[in-house]
Formats: structure tokens, sequence, C-alpha cells
């Protein structure tokens, strides 16, 4: 089948996007390829194209099991066997899984690097007719990359487990530094690189100083309606500027890591079809959305890299007409940002304290709790050994990144049930306790395996299926385990440990000294790449960010807040006329004004000190602006 032809078939588009083609015909040569290509540039098309082509399944390694998971969904939509070997799975679950993927003409197999370190993954791999091995997120692989993940640079073992199978890797935001890496680090024999060009000439890149966010987020959200995504920096600030909105009478909505699967799905449903017309969001937002149409990307605080922000600004425009990038800065941001996330970043004694404090906290001794799973109440944790939060978070974050324990944080309460009863024992029971039956029916006919191991159990769904009220569904569950019907596991956290090493404390920790130190080091230079960002105010927007990703710009975009800016001591004379031509009818405030007169707020407060300057205008006692 030609790629076009599975491109029609699946995907409903008649042509590919730019090096698209270029890209899966170097896959279907068995050439070793590399792909930079731009947030929206369709990345994933590139190895799912060739592996649907050809015989056998594709090894897809990602970072993020959000994508992961969201891939798959899309695959099976559209008729196409994907899995997923995301985390909380049961050996059995896991063995069956890797099982259908040798035997049951599975297309696809997402996993993250750290899964492809266990014995049983690697041992049914072996096994499985592989076509193709696509590493996606392939900035991880590097030490200068963003977000680099140790365990990305084991995923050779691939390489050695099928040596005639090629690996293609995918990207939106490399240096020059981090694809050398990625080729070197990935094995790469003669291979065929194929770089986009990060310009997005159909995007306006602006840095808004003011200081009054909240009045500046509601004129640009007047001034340039349509579809808007709003990244704010927190899960409290998400509800807070939706209420602002909503109060303002905006059509709008919100999103973060802490609410369900099902309001993710629903919030994102209304605003991707239009029934929402802004999204505010924390970073959790963004991974594989594909909206063709948003007018609008503002971030209400500073990004922590340039990489996230031209990734997260880079979901505007996609339909290739005008959008516009704003970040809101007020003269505070740059010490908060250096704040947030240079102070907060814990030393290698800090990180060993943690580890050892965790160990304890758990009962593990020394040279055990290798793959051991513990129910985890971080604030707990917090105050018992006197840990400064946030310094503990990021702690916990390394300890994660680097592949010494999991850290699973669910935000919400999870359930493991399994009946430890026979069916014929289980409909006895039933007979003399017949206010039971609804619960016992909905749990059996939910979750298919909950006669044979411990199953988690989403308590919410649970509830509404019986139509029951919690309380009254957590009294008979415990009802259920006190008379041996099931066995039962509430859980009173929001996260769970799993330590993925046995306990050497120090020794467990020295290796990756090396590393916390490194990425401490690119952290710091990120966060100064993006406060100079923000202060140039003389080079093009457009091009700071091509330069900063190694990209020799050609011409400015004159679109930006630099290009349409003017010299301070010469503000343009068509907003003083706008300005002068709005006051003939009334006194106004430089708010009113901002609404009537398309300039950037620092333009207008320019001209409006040279009409004063000039004596054509004056402030009157109620802070409005009148004709002298």
């Amino acid at each position: 089948m030609h790629p076009l032809e599975v491109l029609e078939r699946y995907w409903n588009h008649t042509s590919f996007r730019p090096y698209q083609e270029e890209i899966i015909n170097a896959v279907l040569n068995r050439e070793d390829t590399f792909a930079l290509l731009p947030t929206g540039g369709g990345k994933s098309v590139c190895f799912q194209i060739p592996a649907l082509i050809q015989d056998g399944i594709c090894i897809v390694v990602s970072p993020l099991i959000a994508l992961m998971k969201d891939q798959v969904n899309t695959l099976k939509a559209k008729g196409i066997k994907a899995i997923a070997l995301t985390s909380g799975l049961s050996y059995k679950d896991l063995d069956t899984q890797l099982d259908n993927c040798i035997y049951g003409n599975y297309k696809f197999l997402y996993l993250s690097p750290e899964r492809l370190q266990q014995t049983l993954v690697q041992d049914r791999i072996q096994q499985m007719k592989v076509n193709l091995i696509a590493v996606d997120e392939a900035h991880c692989i590097s030490q200068w990359g963003n977000d680099f993940r140790p365990a990305y640079k084991d995923i050779t073992i691939l390489r050695q487990m099928h040596p005639h199978v090629n690996c293609i890797a995918l990207t939106a935001t490399a240096k020059h530094n981090v694809v050398d890496d990625i080729v070197a680090n990935l094995d790469f024999i003669n291979p065929k690189i194929f770089k986009a060009s990060f310009a997005r000439p159909n995007i306006a890149y602006n840095v808004v100083h003011t200081d009054d966010k909240l009045y500046q987020l509601e004129y640009l959200l007047k001034t340039y309606p349509g579809s808007s995504i709003i990244y704010v920096r927190n899960r409290r600030a998400t509800t807070n500027i939706h209420n602002f909105l909503s109060s303002k009478g905006f059509s709008s909505t919100f999103y973060h890591g802490g609410i369900t699967n099902k309001e993710k799905q629903e919030r994102l449903y209304e605003w991707s079809h239009g029934q929402k017309q802004i999204i505010v969001a924390t970073t959790a937002f963004g991974m594989g959305i594909d909206k063709a149409d948003v007018k609008t990307v503002i971030h209400f605080n500073l990004p922590e890299s340039l990489e996230s922000y031209y990734q997260e600004a880079g979901r505007a425009g996609r339909n290739e007409e005008l959008a516009h990038a704003f970040i809101l800065k007020q003269h505070i941001d740059e010490e908060h940002l250096r704040s947030q996330f240079l102070s907060t970043l814990p030393s290698v004694k800090f990180v060993k304290t943690v580890y050892n404090r965790l160990c304890n906290y758990f009962q593990v001794s020394y040279g055990e709790g290798e793959n051991t799973v513990h129910q985890f109440d971080f604030r707990s944790f917090c105050s018992h050994y006197k840990l400064n939060t946030s310094m503990t978070y990021n702690s916990l974050l390394i300890l994660d990144r680097n592949a010494i324990i999991t850290l699973n944080q669910y935000y919400n309460f999870r359930t493991k049930i399994q009946f430890i009863t026979t069916n014929a024992v289980l409909f006895q029971y039933l007979e003399t306790h017949l206010d039971l039956n609804i619960l016992v029916k909905v749990l059996l006919r939910t979750y298919g395996g909950i006669f044979d191991y411990d199953t988690k159990v989403d308590l919410n769904l649970v509830i509404t299926k019986a139509k029951t009220p919690e309380k009254l569904v957590i009294a008979q569950l415990q009802r259920l385990e006190k008379d041996e019907v099931i066995s039962l596991q509430m859980a009173d956290t929001d996260s769970e440990v799993t330590f993925l090493k046995p306990r050497e404390d120090d020794v467990t920790i020295n290796p990756i000294a090396k590393t916390i130190n490194h990425q401490h080091t690119l952290k710091h230079q990120q966060i100064e790449s993006v406060i100079n960002y923000i202060k140039n105010d003389s080079v093009c927007r457009s091009q700071q960010l091509l330069l900063y990703f190694g990209e020799k710009p050609k011409k400015v975009c004159g679109i930006c807040s630099v290009c349409t800016s003017k010299l301070k001591n010469n503000p343009p004379k068509s907003s003083e006329a706008e300005i002068l031509e709005a006051l003939k009818e009334n006194p106004l405030t430089s708010r009113q004004l901002l609404y009537q007169i398309k300039c950037s707020e620092q333009n207008l407060l320019q001209s409006l000190s040279e009409l004063i300057a000039l004596k054509k205008i004056k402030l009157t006692q109620a802070n409005t602006y009148t004709l002298a």
C-alpha cells in the first residue's frame, strides 16, 4: 500500500505536510532517521504510516503516559490495534498484554524507557516481529536536552535485540548539540536527518509589560476574539482566572492534572468543539492536542524555558492563519521565576536526605525494597521530617526521572478490590443480602478480572453506575470485606511510591550525582534565556527564538511586539491622532482609550505623555484624559 493511500484511509487527508512524505520514505527504505518537526508538524504520522504498511509491530518509546494513552486511543478509534504499557499494570495484565503483541496482530506497542528495563518486557519483545523502533520526545536522551531522562540512554537495548530493524527519532525542540547526542546515543548508521524550520511566520510573538495582568488579559481576549489557551503556573490559578473570565462574560473552562479523567475529556471536548472559547490550563494541557483554529495563546506567568514556550505558543495558528502568542510580564516576575525554579533546586546532599527519609518512612531495610509499592501522603511525610515541601517534591521528581523510584500522583482516592469467594458462594450470599445486589452486579459487569486479581476500581464510576450515595457504597464495600466476600484496599492518600532499586543509600544516589548537577546548570541557563528574551525589546521576537534554536533568521517577522513597536522618543503619530479624535466626545481613562485604539499599552502611554507635553491634552482629577 502506498503511504498516501494509508493517509487517506485512516486520516482522511489527501496530501502530506512538509517533510512528512520524505521522512516516511526514508523509514520505509530501512534508513535510521532523525525528524525535527515543530509542534503541530505531524510527527506521529511519520512512524505510524510506515508501521502500518509493513508486517509486524512498531515499538514506540515515549516518556509521557498522557501522550501514550492519547495516541493509543486515537489509533483504536481508527480501528488500529495498539497497546500502551502504562504504570499500575499488574504482572498478570502485563503478561497478557505482551502476549497480545506477539499473537494478536497488534501494530503498535507504546512503553516508557523505564518499562523497557524489565526482564519480562525484554524477553517478550525479543519474540515479537518488530518492523520499526520509534523514539518519541527524543531530546530526552541528551543531557543537554529539555527533560533529560537517563533511562533513554538504555533504549539501545532494543537495537541489540533487533539489530536489523531501523529506528526513527522524533522531537519538536532540539539544538544542534542535542541532535548530535540523539544520533550518537541511538547508534544511528548513516542517518537521514530532516530538520524543519522553527519559523512560524503566522504567529505574532508578543511580550506585554503591565502592572495589571487581569485587565490586560480581558483586553487581549476582547481585542483578539477566537479560540484561546491561557497558560498559568498552578491549579489554583486555573480556577481563579476561569472564575474571573466567567464573571466578565467570557465562555471559559479550566484544565489541570488534578481533575478526573472524565472531567478532562469533557472539558477538552467542549473547548475543541467550540462550545467553550477559552481554556485556562497548567502545562499539563496540550500534549497531543491538535486544534487547528487556536487564535491566541497567552502565558499569564513567565514560562520556565524557551523550549516549553515555543511548544505551548506553537499550539496557536496551526491552520496557517494569523495567530497571536502573548507573555504577560510584571516587574516582579523575573525574581519570581528565579525563586520558583532555581531556589528550590535540591542539592545532591538534599536528594540523599530525602531518599534516606523515604526509605525510613516505609521501613525499607538496607538491601531490600525493590519493586515494593507504598501508599504515600506527601504532606504528612514532609511534616514528619520537617522538610521543605518544594525542594522535597523536586527531589522526588529527580528520583523518579532517574529510575530510583516511581512516583504516581493520583489526585483522587484509589480503591483495589478482588472477590475472594466462588461464584456459587457469592450468589448464595446475595440471596440473604439483597441490598448488596446492585453494587455487586456493577462491580462484576464493570471489571472483568475482579475474581482473578486485585483490581483498581474507580469509585466515582461505581457510585454513578450504582446510583447510590458515596457513604452507602463505602459502607457496603466494608460489609462485603467483613463478610470475607471481597478483599478491599481503600487508599486515603493522593500518591503511590514504588521503589525500583534495593535500598543502598549513598550507593544508590552517587551514580546520578553528576546528572543532578548538570541538570541544575541547564535549568539556570534556561531561566536566564527566558529573562533575556522578555527583556530584549530591540530584536524581533521571532528572530530571537530562531537564534536560540540555532537557526539563522533571514528577515524580521514584521508582526511581533518588537517589530510593531516604535522607539520610545518617537510615538506613532497615528496613535496621537486617534487619541485626540477619541477625546472629542468625552474624557476617557487610559484603559478606555486602549480599548478604542489598537496599539500596545506602552505606545499608548508614550503618546499620552507626548500629547500632555505638547499641551494638547491634560489629566483630570478623576484620572481621565481630556482635550486641553
